[in-house]
């Protein structure tokens, strides 16, 4: 992959799809080529009329890592609207299947930064994929726990409206300023502490007892 990738996963109705599409209007305004991946499983359930069976998360989830690597060859920021790490979530809630992990913890492993979106928004129904208001603390905890176990870098985002987006614009912004901030730190001299006894800044000497001879 060419392009940086920024995963945003959460519980259902935390608003990742909405937060994903501002997030691309802003940066796109902001002169950057920025695309949304959406949601796979959405796209899914609105082709077939269900929610998928155990054996067909697996698919779900590897056409949702396609999609993100397709865009990330061609696309300087990539917005992904969920990961196969979500999948992997469902399915172990749902399902008590944990197979997916491995491959869903390496496929999420690309994203340079995580937006796991907050649980204070108000839970809201959008037909087959919503389960209730009840699943998003079982199902954000897993979350957070997966993240922790990859040890991923991610952030937590929360707020209202321009709140929410103004965080993850700065988390983004931030992120994507990185290769600048190495640069320049790269670019200045590194200090060197000089040894008073012998003008060798390695030497350990000064450390070295005295004699009191």
């Amino acid at each position: 992959m060419s392009g940086l990738v920024f995963a945003l996963v959460g519980a259902e109705s935390t608003g990742k799809t909405t937060l994903a599409q501002e997030l691309a209007r802003r940066l796109q305004g902001a002169g950057r080529d920025a695309v949304v991946v959406p949601e796979y499983l959405r796209l899914w359930c609105e082709q077939t009329g269900r929610t998928p069976q155990p054996h067909e998360q697996r698919h779900i989830a590897e056409e949702q890592t396609a999609r993100i690597f397709a865009a990330a060859q061609q696309h300087d920021v990539v917005l992904a609207d969920t990961t196969a790490l979500m999948t992997a979530v469902y399915s172990e809630y749902l399902f008590d299947d944990r197979s997916l992990y491995p491959m869903a913890e390496q496929a999420h492993a690309q994203a340079s930064l995580t937006l796991l979106t907050g649980l204070d928004l108000a839970w809201v129904s959008d037909g087959l994929q919503r389960d209730g208001a009840h699943v998003r603390e079982p199902v954000d905890a897993l979350v957070r726990a997966a993240l922790w176990r990859m040890q991923a870098a991610h952030a937590v985002v929360t707020g209202q409206g321009e709140a929410r987006v103004a965080q993850a614009l700065a988390l983004i912004a931030h992120e994507l300023d990185g290769p600048r901030r190495a640069a320049l730190q790269a670019s200045q001299p590194r200090w060197r502490w000089v040894c008073p006894d012998c003008d060798d800044g390695e030497c350990e000497q000064h450390w070295l007892p005295r004699s009191s001879a």
